[in-house]
């Protein structure tokens, strides 16, 4: 969906692992991956100035829908883990490196 609607391009999921120092992503874009690597890692932190800055872009209810959709990612990454499924190879030969 996010290509289809133009929001990532090929050149800027392969600088997905460097977003902070990329000029690819703007600051809105950056805030919601920082909030996104908050919200997967154990245990769940997020710094009271990450959360600021997102309420400075998005209202109450897109902040629920953001925290949701990043949530519902999250669960369905662990529950494919603990059950040893793998990718289904739709984006065969591409490539979207996570960030250490």
């Amino acid at each position: 969906m996010g290509r289809r609607e133009g929001w990532f391009t090929d050149e800027k999921l392969a600088a997905l692992a460097d977003f902070e120092s990329s000029d690819l992503y703007d600051e809105k874009e950056k805030l919601v991956l920082r909030y996104a690597l908050a919200m997967t890692g154990t245990p769940v932190e997020i710094p009271e100035d990450l959360f600021a800055g997102l309420q400075r872009h998005f209202n109450e209810q897109q902040l629920v829908e953001l925290t949701s959709a990043i949530a519902w990612e999250n669960y369905r990454a662990r529950f494919d883990h603990a059950f040893g499924i793998g990718s289904a190879g739709f984006s065969e030969g591409a490539s979207c490196p996570v960030p250490d």
